[in-house]
């Protein structure tokens, strides 16, 4: 019989959580990233089912969820798509039906489309750590910017998206197509 602790529900063999959050580079600790939909509520079935749709061997890019009425979010899109030579990155409005599964493959709802999200074979990014994912991706200067940028503590990197976010439409408008061209 598993002991279990009074207050979550896991095992006491389980590492403690302050361990869990911990980075592999620097021991800094950190909110967990998205983990894909099996491990958080989406069920096997789900990944399994999105993996073999969207992840096949021929092609395992990551794919950039977007806000596809969103200016500034097509913005950033047809931004990506310049600086992205190679064409490593992959991109599905939120509002289509990939999108929405591969949301819920992420664990978030299927109808959010409050956060950018950069979802890879083995996990999902929100928010600014999505966007600095993304940068990685790109040409020079924007791996190195990224990196810089991976020092400003989390917190305040969110607080900056999300104020971003929810003014977006405010600010830079919304389009009357349901997703930009990306072809």
């Amino acid at each position: 019989m598993a002991t279990t602790s009074a207050c979550c529900y896991r095992p006491l063999s389980a590492p403690p959580l302050h361990r869990q959050l911990r980075t592999a580079v620097g021991g800094r600790r950190r909110r967990p990233s998205l983990q894909v939909a099996a491990a958080t509520g989406g069920g096997p079935s789900v990944k399994a089912a999105t993996d073999a749709e969207f992840f096949q061997n021929s092609d395992t890019r990551p794919i950039m969820l977007f806000d596809g009425v969103c200016n500034l979010c097509n913005g950033g899109v047809r931004f990506v798509r310049e600086h992205d030579p190679n064409r490593s990155i992959r991109y599905i409005p939120l509002q289509s039906e990939s999108g929405r599964k591969l949301l819920q493959r992420s664990g978030r709802a299927p109808d959010d489309i409050s956060s950018v999200v950069l979802v890879e074979k083995d996990r999902s990014y929100i928010k600014s750590e999505a966007v600095l994912r993304i940068m990685g991706y790109l040409n020079l200067p924007f791996p190195q910017l990224a990196t810089f940028l991976n020092f400003v503590p989390l917190f305040l990197r969110d607080f900056a998206y999300d104020n971003v976010a929810d003014n977006r439409y405010a600010v830079f408008g919304r389009s009357e197509s349901e997703s930009c061209e990306i072809l």
